[in-house]
């Protein structure tokens, strides 16, 4: 588990499908250690939203997949 990520979100991101674009981010800004509070600011939206996106409750919307997508590959690099 990577450091600042509550053991419920760690638990919901990996119980949850591996096709969502939310849950692909999660799993990677936990690998990574980037917080739900950075990933909000960087794609301006409310840490609930993130973490709902990390969970699988919720997926993004088209535009926003765009965003996350080259966050990912900025956070792979």
């Amino acid at each position: 588990m990577s450091y600042g990520y509550s053991l419920n979100l760690v638990s919901l991101n990996k119980s949850a499908s591996a096709r969502s674009l939310g849950v692909k981010l999660g799993r990677t800004c936990i690998k990574h250690g980037v917080s739900v509070a950075e990933v909000a600011d960087r794609l301006g939206v409310s840490r609930q939203i993130v973490y709902r996106w990390f969970s699988g409750k919720n997926k993004p919307s088209e535009q926003m997949a765009i965003k996350i997508e080259k966050l990912i590959t900025q956070l792979e690099r």
